[in-house]
């Protein structure tokens, strides 16, 4: 019953084979900066357009912990076990204790697409999630043409519930180079404790690491 009182996560680490998931550190500011200015970032996401060093200062510094501490969720630095570079970003948000749910949100780095870091860093999330703190569900929202961040979801086992109509505001490039606002359904999916059994061993047979302890 210990478990079902707690109303914050813990200041954790998890390490797969080739990834650290953890609390971001003042060394994360210069790559963190580059990778929010990413095109399909600023496509995809709510982040300003530029992302200056202020915002990345404040984020690191205050609005991630804060997160954590006030009971929010918790955000990760998805970084390399052997070169220690910052890969990605995975973020829980709008927790619900009571119901042990949470919704997941990740980014990607240009420079380390192609690796499948997203799906093996939100899988390894959702295992010490699941396995670790007990939680019931996790939701994960996808806009309908972000089909990068779809195939991450169908890799780790999510199932689609349903479509969120004209729910979201994506950013897209006009001719002249301007971003515009451009209007969008989500397909909401969702991943429950049992949906993962036997997505580990999938994921390894296809070259993929699940987590290996946290601390």
């Amino acid at each position: 019953m210990e478990l079902r009182m707690t109303t914050t996560f813990p200041d954790v680490s998890i390490n797969t084979e080739r990834l650290v998931l953890r609390p971001y550190e003042e060394a994360d500011i210069p790559a963190f900066v580059e990778m929010m200015n990413d095109e399909l970032v600023t496509a995809w996401t709510t982040v300003p357009r530029p992302y200056t060093r202020a915002h990345a200062e404040e984020w690191v510094r205050a609005i991630a912990p804060a997160e954590r501490t006030e009971g929010r969720g918790i955000v990760l630095a998805v970084t390399e076990f052997l070169t220690q570079r910052l890969v990605g970003t995975v973020h829980l948000y709008d927790t619900d204790w009571r119901v042990r749910t949470t919704e997941v949100a990740y980014v990607t780095a240009p420079w380390a697409r192609g690796e499948g870091y997203a799906t093996e860093s939100v899988l390894a999330t959702a295992q010490w999630l699941f396995r670790d703190r007990g939680f019931e569900r996790l939701q994960l929202r996808t806009a309908a043409d972000n089909t990068a961040s779809q195939q991450v979801a169908q890799k780790i086992g999510c199932i689609s519930e349903g479509v969120l109509r004209n729910a979201w505001i994506a950013r897209g490039l006009t001719e002249s180079g301007e971003w515009t606002d451009l209007r969008t359904d989500l397909i909401v999916w969702g991943l429950l404790p049992e949906d993962l059994e036997g997505v580990a061993d999938q994921m390894a047979e296809a070259g993929y690491s699940s987590y290996t302890d946290w601390s």
